[in-house]
């Protein structure tokens, strides 16, 4: 089984250099895979070097807590649309999940789905912190907030995904969104173990056992290149900017 169209390629660590991810989007270039996922700040990046590809770039807001606020992780995911970001995974609020405040989950879904329109909402909702009504609970109210897909794990908690988790959650929704695994899937007969059970995305890193060993990682110069006069422009027009302000203020 070719699994590579199911596959968002994810690199999430804070550590995560610039020479990592341009190994990742060449990585997934090689093995055709869904997407690639990668904090906001390398967006931009990413989407330069696959900018000739079908590969899709997903970004994550409210990550790896969720506890932002709603107006936070709205604005987060409009500037990563900004930068080239094509999915969008947000995390839920497990404090209002834990106080039942189901009112407050919703909203928090609904109003980050609602501002990026059209483009697919991932809600993570992180199995391992909750039991199974929980898991019930947040799917139906990820149904009734829109949202595209409901994902298991950010992978910086406890553990990661369950074959269990995902029937639950497949049980509860049906058909009426997708379902990303995510999280301790290591190796590619786990991957086919979740798409049989209901999965339709797996999220996987660099340490998954099943991608071309083989492959030959390029460097695009000229690209990188590109990549860093914009980022160089985008400081300049900042620092600009802050200095018109200091001005202004030192008049009063």
């Amino acid at each position: 089984m070719n699994i590579s169209p199911y596959l968002d390629y994810t690199l999430l660590e804070s550590t995560s250099t610039e020479r990592e991810i341009i190994d990742l989007c060449n990585k997934a270039r090689e093995n055709n895979c869904f997407s690639i996922c990668v904090n906001g700040s390398y967006v931009s990046l990413a989407k330069q070097f696959l900018q000739d590809t079908e590969i899709k770039v997903t970004t994550v807001v409210g990550f790896p807590m969720g506890c932002a606020t709603t107006k936070s992780k709205i604005y987060e995911a409009k500037q990563a649309i900004l930068d080239g970001a094509e999915e969008i995974g947000m995390v839920v609020n497990l404090g209002y999940v834990k106080s039942k405040n189901y009112v407050s989950v919703l909203k928090d879904i609904s109003d980050v789905k609602m501002a990026i329109g059209n483009i697919p909402l991932k809600v993570i909702i992180e199995i391992s912190e909750l039991n199974k009504n929980e898991i019930v609970k947040i799917s139906e109210i990820c149904i009734d907030a829109k949202a595209d897909f409901i994902e298991t794990s950010t992978g910086f908690s406890k553990s990661g995904a369950t074959l269990t988790a995902i029937k639950i959650i497949k049980k509860t929704i049906k058909d009426a969104a997708q379902i990303k695994a995510s999280g301790d899937i290591l190796d590619y007969e786990s991957a086919v173990k979740y798409l049989e059970v209901g999965a339709d995305r797996l999220g996987i890193t660099p340490a998954f056992k099943g991608l071309n060993k083989n492959s030959r990682q390029q460097r695009n110069s000229k690209i990188y290149k590109q990549y860093l006069e914009s980022a160089a422009k985008k400081s300049e027009s900042i620092n600009s900017d802050t200095t018109k302000e200091a001005n202004a203020y030192s008049k009063f």
